[in-house]
């Protein structure tokens, strides 16, 4: 169970938000570039089984769930237990089903603002600069590449690399603070449940 502690984790709250905008703000510039958007798209990445890696991600995550009205949480904590359900059976069977996100009703995220890093970031192609590495480029998602390569557009770096940073920099601040030092790797649904027994625990 994630490490729940109400005097330390408000202070980390900003940090996270400070940085989350910060990606919002470069996404929302590489994506008005392109002039790529969501809209539309039949192949929704809330069905990917994304996994998150570190507790900043589930501490603001958590931040959210805190502001949801009690019967939404209950709605919320009872989907995510389908979910999980179904991931154990599709675990069973070594297949890999697409399963919508807790979080999203009706075709939207009801904790957008408080979303993890991943879904802020995928879909437009980047690049990660490490001293004396080469760059390590990542792709763009399907919609990415059917609508926007034909363009031939100019391309614009997307670089993550400030983002990352900055996040393992507050994840070892966290792990510091919160004494944590367990191998961290969980679905936005398995975040969920934690938060759902820190709140019984």
């Amino acid at each position: 169970m994630f490490p729940f502690n109400n005097r330390a984790i408000p202070p980390f709250i900003e940090r996270i938000k400070s940085l989350y905008s910060s990606m919002d703000i470069a996404y929302s510039e590489a994506a008005a570039y392109y002039g790529f958007g969501c809209a539309g798209c039949g192949d929704n990445c809330c069905e990917e089984r994304f996994y998150h890696y570190t507790l900043a991600e589930h501490i603001y995550l958590m931040a959210g769930f805190s502001s949801l009205e009690e019967d939404m949480k209950k709605e919320v904590i009872a989907g995510t237990e389908e979910v999980m359900q179904i991931y154990g059976l599709h675990d069973s069977k070594g297949i890999v089903k697409r399963v919508m996100c807790p979080l999203n009703f009706d075709g939207l995220c009801i904790l957008y603002e408080y979303r993890p890093m991943i879904c802020r970031l995928h879909g437009i192609p980047h690049v990660i600069k490490k001293t004396g590495q080469p760059e390590q480029k990542g792709p763009g998602c399907h919609k990415f590449d059917e609508e926007i390569i034909p363009k031939n557009l100019p391309h614009y770096e997307f670089d993550r690399t400030g983002f990352y940073t900055e996040m393992a920099a507050i994840e070892i601040d966290i792990r510091r603070a919160l004494n944590f030092r367990s191998r961290y790797r969980k679905t936005v649904a398995g975040m969920i449940i934690d938060i759902a027994e820190s709140r019984i625990g």
